[in-house]
């Protein structure tokens, strides 16, 4: 990680003016790296995103207080990431105060777990301005997607019972696909991550919930 020196009032307070957003936080500080490891872990695990360093949420600039906060967002990274998460770090100076930009590109790597207060490690994804807890299905089709295996799928009574039902309905719960299909939630969850595999299913993260619909097909032009 190599730190490079700017000066530009513009290119920040554009970002600022964006708001916070599924690519973009803000942060006044850095105090603790196991949380700042939660938002690494979910910009890489997602579409990858920046970290303003020195930016209050309602957007004002206080500055960062010291060079301890680059070591901490390398902490927050490399030791408290695993695998350790890449990216880049610049320094603006704005209204005479230091703004950190760190850029987190979207990984090829994932999952990408930070390591709690309880020292779980934890895979998160964005959502929104949120960095939500990926569940266990999520994280399976990213190890399997790793694996560059072939997908052998038994096309059975559960998958012709949920195929029908999202032929009628948006989407489905994991709970509810449990009870129509009246199997258990492992065999449940095996289930998704082939059809999730085979671009038959996709998942639809919220605040909330976690919903399974029928993969949207692009047009062919």
């Amino acid at each position: 990680m190599k730190a490079e020196f700017n000066n530009s009032v513009h290119y920040i307070k554009k970002l600022i003016e964006s708001g916070e957003s599924q690519q973009l936080d803000f942060k006044f500080e850095i105090s603790n790296a196991r949380k700042i490891a939660r938002t690494f872990s979910a910009f890489a695990n997602t579409v990858g995103g920046k970290l303003l360093i020195g930016v209050k949420d309602n957007g004002k600039i206080s500055g960062v207080r010291s060079e301890e906060e680059a070591y901490m967002a390398e902490s927050g990274a490399h030791i408290f990431c695993k695998p350790s998460v890449t990216y880049s770090l610049k320094k603006w100076v704005v209204e005479g105060k230091t703004v950190l930009e760190v850029d987190v590109p979207m990984s090829k790597n994932r999952p990408h777990f930070a390591r709690d207060e309880d020292d779980k490690w934890v895979a998160y994804v964005r959502v929104g301005d949120q960095n939500i807890r990926a569940n266990q299905v999520l994280i399976n089709v990213w190890k399997k997607k790793g694996m560059q295996r072939g997908i052998l799928l038994n096309y059975g009574r559960e998958e012709q019972a949920l195929l029908a039902y999202l032929s009628e309905n948006e989407n489905i719960t994991l709970t509810k696909f449990t009870r129509l299909a009246r199997i258990n939630r492992a065999h449940a969850e095996r289930l998704l991550i082939n059809l999730i595999l085979m671009q038959v299913v996709e998942m639809e993260i919220t605040e909330g919930a976690v919903f399974y619909k029928l993969k949207q097909r692009v047009p062919e032009s």
